[in-house]
Parts: C-alpha cells; structure tokens; sequence
C-alpha cells in the first residue's frame, strides 16, 4: 500500500485570518484525531473544506491559505457561499440526515439542493483526483461525500476506494422515498471498502442493494460487474487516554488552577453534599430525544417527589443549524420544557434543570463528566453516538450509570448500560431512579466492564481496523485481477486459437451467451449472439456446444439453423449437429410427484416465485420475488430437500435464482468429458457463470482455458466480467 489519502467535508484544522495573518487550530474531534495518525504515517494529504467561504477570500488570501495548509499536508476544496447554503445546510442536511435519522416529515426533495449536491461532490472528486496517483488508497468520509467513490473509481479504477458513514443507514422502506436513492448507492458502491458503525445499518445497506440495484451479495461482499465491494462495520471509539488522563489531571490541580465552572462545581457540593447530578449532553437536534428527555425528568419528578431538591439535571445543549426552521422551533420547544420543569418543581433553593445552550470547551466537559452521577444519552436514533464513551472513560473512580437509548449505535457495545426506548418516558423516569438508587458495588461492575472494552477498542484501533481491512481488499481485488482476461491474455488465447487444428467450445448460456430475464422465456438470443455463433461456425476447426441447465425444447427452437452441439439438463441429453436427441445418462422421472407438492407449497408461499419442468428435473425459480424473501425461502427449501432425496439418487442444484432437483450423478463435467472422448482437440475452451459449471471446470484437461463470467471463487483459470465481456471475447477470436 503506497499512500493513504483522506476526503471529509472539514479539514482537520480551523483558520483564523486577522489583518492577513493565518492561524491553523487543530480540531480535538473524534475524527481528526483518528485520521491524524493515518494520513500522516501513510505520507497522505488530507482533502476537505477548510470552513471559510471563497467570496470572503481574495485570490491572495486564499492562495496564502493553500500553501499554509499544505505545510501540513492539506488540500483545499474551496465552497463559496451559495455552495455551503445548497449542498452542506441544503441537501446534506436537510435532505440526507432527516431521511437517514428517520426523520420523513422534515426532508426536502428540492431538485435544485440534488443538483448542488452531484456538483460539490464532483469538485471534492476532482481535488482528490489531482492528488492521487494509481496504487494509492483512499478514504472518504461520511453522508456529505456519498457520490465521491463512485466518481474517484470511475476515473481512477487502480486507486483503492474506502468510504466510512459516520450516521445510521436507513431501512430500505425508509431509504426508498427519496428520489435520488439509485444515484446515492451507485456512488458509494464505488468504493472498495464501506464501513459502518453496526451491522444493523450494514444489514440495511445490503437489502437496499439487493432490492434497487439487484446484485448478488454473499456474506459480507456485493459482488457488482466488474468488482467485489466489502461492507462491514467498525464501532468508532474515542482517545480513551485523552479523556482518562485529562480528568486524572483535573482533581489533582491546584485551587488558583481550577476552572470557574469547577469551583462552582465543588462548592454546590460543599452546600449539599448529598446532592446527584444528571448529564445531558448534546448538539441541538431533533434526532436527540431532547424534548423527551426532559418530559421524563419531570415525570421522574412527579413519581419519586422525594428527589425533588435532590437531584439536578445539568443540560448542555449546543447550538445547531440555528437559521433552520426545525431547529428554531425545537430551540423554542426545548426553552419552554425547561421553564415548565423549573417552575413546577424549583424553589428559592433548588432549579431542577440547569440549562446550558451554548458549546463548552474541552475542560469544562471533563469536569462535567467526572462530576455527574448519571449520563442521559436516549437520543432517538444516533449513528454512534461517543458522548456515552466519554463519560465512561473520564469516570476515573469507576463509579457512575449511564441511560442509553437502544436507538443509539453505541448501545451495541454498552449492554451494561441502563438501556431504554427513548421514546418511553416512563421507562426513562424508572431508568433514572434506578441508576440514582443503584450501589456503589454494582456501578463500579457495569463500569470496570464497560471502560476495559472502551479502552480495548479505542479511535486509533478504530482506524487501524479500517486500514487493515483495506490491505486485506486489495489483495482480493488484485487476486481478482490476476485473472482477469487482460491483453496480453486474450493474446495468448489468440495465438493458441491460430495455432490449433481442432477446436471444442463449450459455452454456458445463462449468465454466459446473455443476461439472466425475470422470465426464463424472454432470454431468447439476440441478432448479436446469432452473428457471433455464425462466424465461429464458419471456421471448420470449430466445434461448438451450448451446454446449459436447459431444456431441450428451447435451445432447439433458439438455435435452428446454427451448426452447433447441444447439451442440456446439465447432461442428460445430447444433440449433435444435424443428428438426434440422445441421453448421455440415465436418468428418471418417477421421483418427481413426491418432490412438486413441496415446491408447489413454496411457489404458494413466494409471491413472484415459479415451478420451471424439465424432464428430467424440477426447478424452483424465484428471480421475479421479493430478494430477501426468496433468499430466505431457498435456504428453506434447501433444507426441507435434503431430507426427501436421503433415499433417491437425486441431486440439489443452487443456480442463480434458481433450486433445481435433478437425477443425481449427471453434471456438466461428465458430459464435456464424455462429449471428447476419443476425439483429439488440441485447444479447449469453456466458459460458465455460476457453480453447476465448476464440475466442468474441474473436469476438463489442464491443457482447457476454462473461463469464469463474474467475480466468485473459481476452479477456472480466468475471468471474464459479464456477458458483453464474453461476446467481446468470442468475436475477437478470429
């Protein structure tokens, strides 16, 4: 692996102009703290917006700034205002993060936001292109930069491609209502690599593909025409050392030393020693459950009043998109809870909720944290959500209870926390109680747990996870490339074509000669096939065989007038040119009455789903239902099948889209093997998509150029992308 680039919306660092002197300010965000460590180490530059927009810039000014920023390894995108307003505080936000937080009432489908959208993206694409060099790696960042992969790999195939989504994936009957939803999956099924925070949005991710794009995935790759993309999740963690030794640091410093916020702090303790302090910490969104938060603060209220003067609720919300309508409306909402809490449960004495609406700098948050009883994280979907982290880090004595929402991505890796429904005030009131009643003994327990996986698992092992899953994808698809018919392999299939005397092509049909129909009868071949199959049969060195899971009816009435061989049910039948159908094995129909009634009860249960008759086999067909749905109804039907045919010589066969039961012993690998025998062909040549052809691939001799079409495992010594890919082949054979 050469260099490692990084692309995100911000730079790593803030700009601070005065009378044009240049400022660099290094972010302490989660991501810059990461991602520092890569790009640096990999010798890579780091692609983003640098945070001030170019009209506010003079061509001097923002050229100074460039050549600051790449003293520290830094490219500018550089945005003007109309630029941020349409494509960060307009399609991004406005779009894509109420979809993806489920938030439908609120998104905009303004074609004008798309449009700015796919510009902005292109510019981000062309900078990194600038930048990189083949055999370079490249990671992107998050739901502003979806249609970047795509456009870096199109250009740019050899580049390693790994994007990161730092928000949740939706459900595919969420993701489906925006208009644009085909655009968003193909741009990141440019990358190489897609990583998420768990592996519920993965799972969403892939049904979303299967269902828009109709890729077939199998574990964990999606394998798309001429690549395989990996998707898995990475649980993004925190510097667990910053957080711990910072608040280590903060206890032990002198009085003149302390912060005003910390000498409040002790001295409200010095006045009520026995009073417990709840933390709520968050950016001002709708996606946090604030409003509910606070409802269940006062229902605990209402329920325990013997808390009532106890128990304050520190809630420090930081300002958000504070020009949009939602925010300034939840804003206002959140404003008028607190006065309802306050009033109906302070005193003189005592306010329940002390109200924060501004950010805090780095120190005063570990002061928090290490101060407060009980963290209230219950937002009511979150990506990750490392607030829960930090407090767990800076909890130094061990003692301390989190209240967690299992809507936040983090609750996957925090089951010693206090989970809830954040939508559950009730539950969220009883969650408090307990965590303020529960014993030193068993907080110190649930915390001990939680800070040893925390530690374990931290930002830096984060990143590392994610560069090492992108070695391990470049060397798969440099496994795949390897053999791929390039050039100088199609040369020497040529030369070996010229230099032989007799010739034998056995070729798949579906998958192989043309593409997979939803119905089987549609794939008739086109006036393309028909052209290719007349050339090479007008070579007499040729001998041509379709050998196909087929039935006899339809490749005789395809391939009338064609001098080519067929072979068909995966071998049980034969026709030679211009001679008569004859079995190649012997086979029987008697097992089928005690076989359909099972597929029939599937096609029953499968809406789309279809029983196809051979004659000497059975094929349950599900291309045309639900994916998911026939996926799991051909797992089912595999397993119900292999229990019937124990005591017949039948055979299960898994096409594409396809459960096929056939008489057993008969495959495509002794058919081609029986079709030359006695025959002395000194060039062989087999091309098939899906694994009934592997039996073929295996049987044929060593001297064979067997073909593979797609990108799965295989006995075959090359491949071959898809169809096109194939016929391109066979016409520059001559």
């Amino acid at each position: 692996m050469n260099r490692i680039h990084i692309v995100s919306n911000r730079l790593p660092v803030s700009i601070n102009v005065e009378n044009d002197h240049i400022e660099l300010v290094p972010s302490v965000g989660g991501l810059a703290t990461g991602m520092r460590s890569v790009y640096k180490e990999y010798n890579g530059k780091w692609i983003g917006w640098p945070g001030l927009p170019s009209d506010d810039l003079n061509e001097e000014l923002q050229s100074n700034i460039d050549e600051k920023l790449i003293e520290e390894d830094c490219v500018s995108v550089h945005l003007s205002k109309e630029e941020i307003d349409l494509y960060y505080d307009g399609f991004s936000n406005r779009t894509i993060w109420p979809l993806f937080h489920y938030f439908a009432q609120y998104i905009d489908y303004s074609p004008e936001l798309w449009d700015a959208f796919v510009s902005v993206n292109q510019k981000f694409a062309d900078k990194a292109l600038e930048t990189l060099e083949e055999g370079d790696t490249i990671w992107i960042h998050d739901y502003q930069l979806l249609l970047v992969p795509e456009m870096i790999k199109s250009q740019k195939p050899g580049v390693t491609v790994g994007f990161f989504l730092h928000i949740p994936f939706p459900s595919f009957e969420v993701f489906r209502i925006l208009p644009w939803r085909k655009e968003l999956i193909q741009g990141m099924l440019g990358a190489d690599l897609i990583g998420f925070h768990t592996f519920d949005y993965q799972r969403h991710f892939f049904s979303c593909v299967r269902r828009l794009m109709g890729y077939e995935i199998s574990f964990n790759e999606i394998h798309i025409e001429d690549r395989i993309v990996i998707v898995d999740s990475f649980p993004m963690g925190i510097d667990y050392d910053k957080f711990r030794d910072a608040a280590i640091q903060t206890f032990q410093k002198p009085l003149q030393e302390k912060s005003k916020l910390h000498r409040e702090l002790e001295k409200y303790f010095l006045v009520s020693p026995n009073r417990k302090l709840i933390l709520s910490i968050d950016r001002l969104d709708y996606s946090k459950g604030i409003p509910n938060r606070l409802q269940a603060f006062a229902k605990f209220l209402e329920e325990y009043p013997e808390f009532i003067g106890k128990v304050t609720l520190i809630m420090l919300a930081v300002p958000s998109r504070g020009t949009v309508e939602h925010y300034i409306n939840l804003k206002r909402e959140v404003d008028e809870l607190v006065g309802n809490v306050n009033g109906r449960f302070g005193s003189i004495n005592y306010t329940p909720v002390w109200y924060f609406y501004r950010s805090l700098p780095f120190e005063n948050l570990i002061e928090l944290y290490s101060s407060c009883d009980v963290a209230l994280v219950t937002p009511v979907r979150d990506g990750m959500n490392l607030v829960a982290k930090e407090y767990v880090a800076s909890r130094t004595n061990r003692t301390g209870v989190i209240i967690l929402s299992e809507m936040a991505g983090v609750s996957k890796e925090m089951g010693e926390a206090l989970m809830i429904n954040p939508n559950n005030t009730g539950e969220i009131a009883q969650s408090i109680y307990q965590a303020l009643t529960m014993p030193l003994e068993e907080q110190r327990e649930r915390m001990i747990y939680l800070q040893d996986r925390i530690k374990r698992y931290d930002v830096f092992k984060w990143s590392s996870e994610f560069v090492k899953s992108l070695r391990k994808v470049e060397k798969l698809q440099s496994s795949i490339y390897a053999k791929k018919v390039n050039t100088s392999i199609l040369e020497k299939i040529k030369t070996e074509y010229a230099n032989s005397q007799k010739r034998s092509i056995f070729l798949d049909y579906d998958g192989t000669l043309t593409g997979f129909k939803k119905n089987p009868n549609d794939a008739k071949p086109d006036e393309e096939l028909h052209k290719i199959l007349y050339q090479l049969e007008e070579d007499p060195k040729n001998v041509i065989t379709i050998i196909s899971g087929r039935d006899r009816e339809s490749l005789e009435n395809w391939f009338d007038g064609h001098k080519i061989n067929l072979i068909v049910e995966h071998g049980v039948w034969i026709k030679k040119y211009n001679k008569e159908w004859k079995m190649l094995a012997n086979a029987n129909d008697t097992w089928k009455p005690s076989i359909r009634p099972i597929l029939e009860t599937f096609v029953d249960r499968t809406p789309g789903s279809f029983i196809e008759e051979k004659n000497y086999s059975l094929v349950w067909h599900f291309r045309k239902s639900e994916p998911e749905q026939g996926e799991l109804r051909a797992n089912e039907l595999k397993d119900e099948l292999t229990t019937m045919i124990a005591n017949h010589n039948l055979e299960i066969l898994e096409g594409n889209k396809v459960i096929e039961v056939k008489s057993g012993g008969i495959n495509k690998g002794m058919a081609s093997l029986q079709f030359l025998q006695n025959q002395n062909f000194d060039f062989i040549l087999a091309l098939g998509d899906d694994w009934t052809d592997e039996y073929m691939f295996r049987e044929l001799p060593d001297t064979a150029i067997t073909i593979k079409v797609g990108l799965k495992h295989t006995a075959a010594r090359y491949k071959v992308d898809s169809v096109s890919k194939v016929r391109s082949l066979l016409s520059n054979l001559e």
